[in-house]
């Protein structure tokens, strides 16, 4: 079955041969990023946190020193058999075909959280519902060809990134009643927009994040914005 007729709610929330970093630093002059980027830390030397490079980018009596960010080593998993290594490979091509409608899907969720908090109650639900039929209208034709492996993708990185499960951002946004509607229609496409991501107890989340940080140390995929906040739920 196609993820699709689970993905409306998508946009409303919006090894040591592992170890592989960037071959090149782009270290551009302070003029060249804007102002807003620009901050200060305990000594009083302004930099620049570059997430897309991996590194901080001093301004030091005037001169450009780039400083790299502590890479998060992290090796394939153990295989246990040929099929589970498949398994692997098989993941890495879903994530990276996933991977740019999530971060889009993390931006417009993120933009409607901040535009939420300017807007009034009784304002809230018709900005949403326009949000989504929008966004719909403009993605429905990347979305439609996802399979049910990719939705399950999808749903744990959302749920790695914000740390809420799709049915709980679904819930937070158009109430309990919804949320509880389109849990039905994930689970009729084999996605459990219920269950949390937990690398160190899902085989297959194991899996997922071993990807991440290969990928991201290798710059094949862009991290998002607080990337490296993730922590396991209690």
């Amino acid at each position: 079955m196609k993820f699709y007729k689970f993905f409306p709610i998508v946009f409303l929330f919006g090894g040591l041969n592992s170890i592989l970093a960037q071959d090149t630093i782009v270290a551009k002059s302070f003029s060249q990023y804007p102002k807003s980027m620009i901050k200060i830390d305990e000594f009083g030397n302004k930099y620049i946190d570059d997430e897309s490079q991996k590194a901080k980018i001093y301004d030091i009596n005037g001169e450009t020193v780039v400083v790299m960010d502590e890479l998060i080593l992290a090796g394939k998993p153990h295989f246990n058999n040929q099929l589970d290594q498949n398994y692997y490979f098989f993941l890495n091509k879903k994530l990276n075909r996933v991977y740019p409608l999530f971060l889009t899907a993390l931006e417009q969720y993120q933009d409607i959280q901040n535009e939420l908090k300017t807007i009034d109650v009784s304002k809230r639900k018709a900005y949403v519902r326009d949000r989504q039929n929008k966004l719909a209208d403009e993605y429905e034709a990347k979305l439609k060809n996802l399979t049910t492996s990719e939705g399950q993708i999808f749903s744990k990185l959302m749920d790695r990134a914000t740390g809420k499960t799709v049915y709980e951002i679904i819930k937070g946004l158009r109430g309990g009643w919804s949320a509880f509607w389109w849990n039905v229609k994930g689970n009729i496409a084999d996605v459990d927009i219920k269950e949390a991501y937990d690398p160190h107890a899902n085989r297959v989340d194991e899996f997922i994040e071993s990807l991440l940080q290969t990928s991201w140390n290798a710059g094949y995929l862009q991290p998002y914005p607080g990337y490296r906040d993730f922590k396991i739920r209690k």
